[in-house]
């Protein structure tokens, strides 16, 4: 029964999923700066999807202020690091600065909630055959470092109510 704003998932399985529980999702584009047409106070939560507020910038918190209602929650999906995953890609903020307590999210009002996931495969073998088809020397290379057939995957939700500092979440 909520209504959502869901930047840059349309068509995703986080959209289906929120309207399968019942959720009135409305899709923008993933834009820098993040705006939006909605009115003043029209939704519940804006949720970005990986793509959108790429580090904390105060012109995009404010926007998504604008459009929440007074309980209203911004929550924000990126990678978190820290994992196999992110040994796979090039350095990203996201592995470094964004998770540090001094970072732009910790400071600028939000807290963090990691998702701890795993791929897992039948065998070191096929975990290794994977790795290396789809990242090459790289995908190699982390695998000869796992001591199972899994590759660990952390995902950060960065969350902040409207116009404050998070409160305790759980």
């Amino acid at each position: 029964g909520r209504d959502v704003l869901l930047v840059d998932g349309a068509g995703s399985t986080v959209a289906a999923g929120l309207a399968k529980l019942g959720a009135r999702v409305t899709h923008s584009a993933d834009a820098a700066p993040f705006r939006s047409d909605l009115p003043d106070s029209s939704v519940d939560v804006v949720i970005s999807l990986w793509s959108g507020f790429r580090g904390v910038d105060p012109a995009e918190v404010a926007e998504a202020d604008r459009v929440l209602r007074p309980d209203g929650l911004l929550l924000v999906v990126h990678d978190y690091g820290r994992d196999d995953v992110s040994r796979l890609q090039s350095e990203r903020p996201e592995y470094g600065e964004w998770s540090h307590r001094n970072g732009p999210f910790l400071t600028g009002g939000f807290r963090v909630r990691v998702l701890h996931c795993f791929w897992t495969f039948p065998s070191q073998y096929e975990t290794t055959t994977f790795l290396e088809a789809a990242f090459g020397d790289i995908g190699r290379d982390v695998a000869a470092t796992l001591k199972r057939p899994r590759l660990s995957y952390n995902v950060a939700i960065y969350h902040r109510p409207r116009g404050g500092v998070a409160r305790p979440v759980g």
